[in-house]
């Protein structure tokens, strides 16, 4: 395809005037109308900033066919979206476990002269903590390079493919509730189940010490199963809003700065909280009451990207 073809074919993708590309160009809507029509050729600023206006790299603009970068077949976006999806739920899951494993390692290993049980713990979720990381270094490489090549996808999705999702979606959801209302019975629950084995443990820290981090174990692995079905739930339904994942590679949309926006202030909140959760564990020895830190926090990000999104006109 030639520039013209090439260019034609990206405006139209993300519907946009030729007035519009002029204004964002600074150039008359002529110019252009005579860039579609191969009458005339952008100076190399202009295809710099076209280029970058349409996030595709100056060679595909102006040797290769941009239309032959999108994807029709929806087994590759499938595949990419099943993958990252999985991904994003195995880390989510290895930090949580972590600190599960942590606070049950502290209850059920008994103390020993010398050997700081905190520590032994702290090392532990450090583990699941580092192994979580590299998976989502991983993933958002490969997400990152995917939605490079791929801008913009065609809405391949059937009525019927969405409403089978969306009874899975419902069982999801479910499925997570039960866990966190069994957990919350559990934590409620043994404050009355084990009073009496409290009392017993008043005149003993350790003990009394233990029987709280295992009653904080099992219930930090319901949040953990909970939080994990959450988080795969809702990355394989955002699978399924092609519209929402091109308007988010749009530069002019809202949905895009919002993105950004989001991206920033959610960064700086779990930066934060890692600080905060490091300072807890290492100052005060005490890792099972820093465990929660992360999941405030966490629900701190989620109340600061409903306010950024919540007058965004693009949201259907």
């Amino acid at each position: 395809m030639s520039l013209g073809e090439n260019l034609q074919f990206l405006r139209k993708r993300d519907n946009i005037t030729q007035e519009q590309l002029a204004e964002a160009l600074e150039v008359s809507r002529q110019s252009v109308s005579k860039w579609e029509s191969d009458t005339s050729y952008p100076e190399m600023d202009k295809l710099l900033q076209l280029a970058d206006f349409f996030h595709c790299s100056l060679d595909d603009m102006v040797k290769q066919d941009v239309s032959s970068k999108h994807i029709e077949n929806k087994g590759d976006y499938d595949s990419f979206y099943d993958r990252f999806s999985k991904q994003v739920t195995l880390g989510v899951g290895l930090i949580l476990f972590g600190i599960t494993t942590m606070l049950f390692l502290i209850a059920v290993i008994p103390k020993k002269p010398g050997v700081d049980m905190e520590a032994l713990g702290g090392i532990a979720f450090f583990i699941f903590l580092a192994i979580a990381v590299a998976i989502f270094v991983v993933a958002g490489l490969q997400s990152d390079y995917f939605e490079k090549e791929h801008p913009y996808i065609e809405d391949f999705y059937t009525k019927e493919e969405r409403d089978a999702f969306h009874k899975k979606y419902i069982k999801l959801i479910a499925s997570g509730m039960v866990f966190i209302f069994f957990g919350l019975i559990w934590a409620i629950g043994s404050e009355f189940v084990f009073t009496g084995k409290t009392a017993a443990l008043s005149g003993n820290a350790l003990g009394l010490d233990s029987l709280d981090a295992l009653i904080g174990s099992i219930f930090m692995l319901c949040i953990t199963v909970s939080v994990t079905l959450f988080v795969y739930a809702g990355t394989q339904e955002s699978r399924y809003d092609i519209r929402h994942y091109n308007l988010m590679h749009d530069r002019n949309s809202q949905t895009y700065k919002n993105s950004k926006k989001t991206g920033l202030v959610c960064g700086c909140i779990m930066m934060i909280a890692t600080i905060i959760f490091l300072a807890c564990g290492f100052l005060t020895y005490h890792w099972e009451y820093a465990a929660p830190i992360y999941a405030c926090f966490g629900i701190a990000c989620g109340i600061a990207s409903v306010i950024i999104n919540r007058n965004n006109p693009e949201k259907e």
